[in-house]
């Protein structure tokens, strides 16, 4: 079977109709995380990914890096006859802002579950799809990850191990992160900012040693997306200072806000102050148009929150992934600073914009 075939098929068993918003109506529902079982998946919810983004710094020059890996329970029934019914995919993605290039490195990968290709086990996080692998280990109070992704066609491999340095970041309310005005869209979330992270680099053959810092966000749910939501303009900012600080919005057509929620940790804290819908707001700034999609990405933005103003600034304007052969999105992704009022710096993580070359529909 080629792979164009093969992927076409996986992305049509993806989206069975009717199965978006029947499968799991109930939707996600308040309840206490149990650790570590919850790093695992969560086969029987709709939509999950473990993401993993940060900075890396090597001779003094910055870079940015993501690994994503993605679940989706299709809807194919465990009473289907064939052993071979793509029940559960995988998808993974893995990009490099390479800022002294100039340019963004990225590539993408999708399996069915099982046949020792690709699996997201329960009970711990422990991905993988053929060679691309995220695995944590240790207590559940000193979490250790490693991910390894090589991409041949990008040029770029990454073999990096994330430390854990501050207690787990339960977004929401205790785990339960509301995505909408209407019950069951909702997820449980929770973060792990302000990783240590250390490894190697290998950039068209020539390896790097590294060090930085990561975010990593693990999330699931049965109905993520309110029908009036067309994408979400996201933030994970680790700050300077120690602290951490989220902000989202869900967007409706028009630009305007259908949901917004996010959190702030203060440095030295393990409970963080979580933001109402109406606390935010969320102001674009500078736009850049993408000469391959023809979407009008935001690079600059500025953030209004409870704890303060703040300007988020692209530190590359083309940091557009095509996830079409896999995922079916297009979106922005990319290694950004955060100021403050003073336009001093005091952080750096991910700016992520979903939904501007086209409704998602997840």
């Amino acid at each position: 079977m080629s792979p164009g075939i093969r992927r076409r098929e996986l992305l049509a068993a993806a989206t069975l109709s009717g199965f978006a918003r029947t499968a799991h109506a109930e939707g996600i529902h308040p309840r206490l995380l149990n650790f570590p079982a919850d790093f695992g998946a969560h086969p029987d919810t709709r939509t999950e990914w473990w993401y993993v983004t940060g900075t890396l710094e090597s001779a003094q020059t910055l870079r940015g890096f993501q690994v994503t890996f993605f679940r989706t329970r299709t809807g194919i029934d465990a009473s289907h006859p064939s052993r071979f019914a793509a029940r559960q995919l995988v998808f993974a993605h893995a990009a490099l802002s390479d800022l002294p290039q100039g340019r963004l490195r990225h590539d993408q990968r999708i399996a069915r579950a099982g046949f020792g290709i690709s699996q997201a086990a329960e009970g711990d996080t422990a991905v993988m799809l053929r060679d691309w692998r995220l695995q944590r280990d240790g207590p559940v109070t000193a979490s250790r990850y490693r991910a390894q992704v090589a991409s041949d066609a990008a040029g770029f491999a990454l073999d990096l191990v994330f430390t854990t340095t501050q207690p787990l970041l339960l977004q929401g309310d205790a785990g339960y992160s509301r995505k909408g005005p209407q019950p069951g869209e909702a997820s449980h979330y929770y973060s792990q900012p302000q990783l240590a992270v250390s490894g190697n680099v290998t950039l068209d053959g020539r390896a790097l040693d590294v060090r930085g810092k990561a975010w990593l966000d693990h999330e699931w749910s049965d109905t993520l997306l309110d029908p009036q939501a067309v994408g979400w303009d996201w933030i994970g900012m680790n700050l300077d200072d120690g602290g951490a600080l989220t902000a989202f919005r869900l967007r409706r057509a028009d630009g305007s806000a259908l949901w917004a929620g996010g959190s702030h940790r203060a440095a030295g804290q393990t409970a963080a102050r979580n933001f109402r819908p109406d606390e935010l707001r969320f102001t674009p700034g500078r736009i850049w148009t993408s000469a391959a999609s023809r979407a009008a990405y935001p690079v600059e933005w500025t953030i209004d929150t409870p704890v303060g103003r703040f300007a988020v600034k692209a530190l590359l304007d083309n940091q557009e992934l095509d996830s079409r052969a896999s995922t079916g999105s297009v979106y922005w992704e990319g290694l950004s600073e955060l100021t403050g009022a003073q336009g001093q710096r005091v952080g750096r993580g991910y700016l992520e914009m979903v939904g501007y070359a086209g409704s998602l529909k997840l």
